[in-house]
């Protein structure tokens, strides 16, 4: 029966290629736009995941997600290195700033300033210059995209200088950052250089990153810094979530990408209902055939099924093949783009496709069942 089942699925080419084309189309476009939505979430939080070295976010209650700066204290320092179970605790400045370049063009930019002793916090991965080099007077350095953004063409070098709040700041290195949501250019520089390029202000601390001693639990030594301090204090990967979190709660973009996922899914469910249901109606005389033969509903219904499975599994495989391929060019570099699927994406659209196969095969199922086996004898 299995056989029986493949062979009238594949007898008209047309129909069979419509049906696989339209799960194909459904799984392209709930996969890609699902990663896109996973891809900008991700662009959220990224420069938390970029600022390593410290296990602790220290700031201020208020805070609802990593670019909502409000200013902390210098006093608040050294309140969070006096609670027990804190192994080190630093300063890290954060915040925009406008940068004049050459030619006289404004640009945004967001300014990290880094502890200037320990430069806790500078960036992972270099490609031009030295990560000490920061040590120098006006000294910044600077990610490569925004590099590009700022002088598109240009080969990459050190040496460019641009101006914030009227200071001269000199690039000594290139380094290799995640993407931000503004799409803004990022700055490094040292805690103390960083006061120079911004106006000046009576509280400038935005954040105190830490770390717990050796052995110590993580999550209660952020206790211990809310009890003793009243500031807000969390781990790097609680501190993401949270910004992630505002986002879906503040933002359309869930709601926008929702719609199309469903659209997706609807179409998808559509054209191969549709396209299933003729090709079962002119099989139809094929199913009498083998009711007249002793075939029972249910071994009719588990060809069905068969076939949806078949053309589900085909399609599913080419949808997400592109989809894929599409993410590929995404993160390509110098793309904007912004793509990520995980494996919980791979997993809905799978299921989601199995869904659209059932859905698909229901009215065929529904025709089958009640044919009668006279209908081989008519004309």
């Amino acid at each position: 029966m299995n056989w029986i089942a493949f062979k009238m699925l594949t007898g008209n080419r047309g129909k069979y290629l419509g049906i696989i084309l339209g799960i194909a189309f459904a799984t392209l476009l709930i996969a890609q736009q699902a990663s896109i939505f996973c891809g900008l979430m991700l662009q959220t939080s990224g420069q938390i995941r970029d600022i390593q070295g410290a296990g602790i976010w220290v700031m201020d209650p208020n805070v609802q997600f990593s670019d909502d700066i409000k200013p902390l204290s210098d006093s608040d320092l050294y309140r969070v290195r006096g609670v027990p179970g804190v192994s080190w605790a630093v300063r890290l400045y954060k915040g925009l700033t406008r940068s004049r370049l050459e030619d006289g063009n404004f640009q945004q930019t967001i300014l990290l300033g880094l502890d200037d002793a320990t430069l806790v916090g500078a960036p992972p991965n270099m490609i031009l210059g030295n990560l000490f080099d920061l040590r120098k007077p006006d000294a910044v350095i600077m990610d490569l995209e925004g590099y590009q953004l700022l002088w598109p063409g240009e080969e990459p070098r050190i040496g460019k200088r641009f101006e914030m709040n009227d200071h001269e700041a000199e690039i000594v290195g290139i380094c290799k950052a995640s993407r931000t949501f503004q799409t803004f250019p990022v700055v490094y520089t040292r805690y103390s250089q960083a006061l120079e390029f911004v106006p000046p202000e009576r509280k400038v601390l935005s954040f105190v990153l830490a770390d717990a001693e050796k052995g110590a639990d993580v999550n209660e030594v952020c206790r211990r810094i809310q009890e003793q301090t009243g500031l807000r204090a969390v781990t790097g990967e609680q501190f993401e979530w949270i910004t992630i979190w505002y986002f879906w709660r503040n933002t359309g973009i869930p709601f926008n990408f929702g719609i199309t996922v469903a659209l997706g899914f609807v179409v998808g469910t559509a054209i191969a209902a549709q396209t299933f249901y003729l090709f079962t109606i002119e099989n139809i005389k094929q199913y009498g055939a083998l009711k007249a033969m002793g075939a029972g509903n249910w071994s009719l219904m588990a060809m069905i099924l068969l076939q949806a499975m078949l053309v589900s599994v085909t399609g599913f495989g080419l949808g997400i093949g592109a989809a894929t391929w599409f993410g590929t060019i995404a993160n390509a570099p110098g793309s904007r783009l912004a793509f990520y699927m995980p494996l919980e994406v791979f997993v809905a659209t799978g299921l989601a496709v199995i869904a659209i196969g059932m859905l698909s095969s229901l009215l065929s199922m529904q025709r089958v069942m009640v044919v009668e086996p006279a209908v081989v004898f008519q004309g």
